[in-house]
């Protein structure tokens, strides 16, 4: 199984060299990044849970239920995305108020966040008008491509 600091650490030696693909196998559990192209589309497959059985000396029985199945009630929400992997800023500085807050109205050209990929700032606008609902990521953690940021209720 692979530790979240060290897939982190993987996603950011990728995505600063110039490797495309890295696969890789360790006890039992495989990881693939690739680094998205310009026709590429990402998709998601569901992982199937497994339970593994440890001795009864060691710990006692492990329970498996099965979640009730979600129902999307944010299909009517607008997601902006972000566009690249990278570390998500919600402000220009550390000392400055965020670029949008929850409640906030936003149109099209308002600048919602920042994406730092590679040591290079990109500033990320809003695509859309209306009204910022939830923010999705906490200020300073990795993104992925494509992992939407924000929900906007459209106008």
């Amino acid at each position: 199984m692979f530790k979240l600091s060290e897939i982190k650490e993987l996603i950011k030696l990728v995505d600063e060299s110039s490797v495309q693909e890295l696969e890789i196998e360790n006890e039992g559990s495989r990881l693939s990044i690739r680094k998205p192209g310009k026709t590429e589309y990402v998709q998601a497959a569901a992982v199937q849970p497994q339970v593994i059985a440890a001795p009864q000396a060691q710990q006692p029985a492990a329970v498996v239920t099965e979640a009730a199945p979600q129902v999307d009630t944010t299909s009517h929400l607008h997601k902006i995305v972000s566009p690249m992997v990278g570390t998500f800023y919600r402000a220009s500085s550390p000392e400055a108020g965020p670029f949008v807050s929850v409640g906030d109205k936003v149109v099209d050209k308002t600048t919602v966040c920042i994406i730092e990929a590679m040591k290079l700032m990109n500033e990320l606008d809003a695509d859309i008008k209306g009204e910022i609902v939830e923010v999705l990521v906490e200020n300073g953690q990795l993104v992925e491509y494509g992992q939407p940021l924000f929900l906007v209720k459209p106008e």
